[in-house]
């Protein structure tokens, strides 16, 4: 695992409960601010989802990934309103529920 697929999952680990991080958000906690798109790839790769929880990153319009990511876009709504995060059309309120780290 590459240093910075460790930072990404460490940033992704501060996720809490109930709110969503955007890939650019988490690329600039890992230090590589503009890195949007290898974040991705990083979450696609999670070697422990049951402890990375990258169900709760989200684009920059709040737009839920594509199908090839956990289990598919149904089980990231799924994973997320159980999470306590209200999804409509595939999509999450950022201003609601986005989280406000530390950047």
């Amino acid at each position: 695992m590459t240093d910075f697929y460790e930072r990404v999952y460490n940033a992704v680990k501060q996720i809490p409960s109930g709110c969503v991080a955007t890939y650019g958000q988490i690329a600039a906690l890992a230090g590589s601010p503009g890195a949007a798109r290898a974040v991705g790839n990083a979450l696609h790769l999670n070697p422990e989802p049951d402890r990375i929880p990258c169900f709760r990153v989200v684009n920059s319009t709040g737009k839920l990934t594509g199908a090839f990511a956990f289990g598919g876009i149904f089980r990231q709504k799924e994973l997320l309103e159980e999470d306590g995060v209200e999804v409509q059309n595939f999509r999450v309120d950022l201003k609601e529920y986005q989280w406000h780290n530390a950047l």
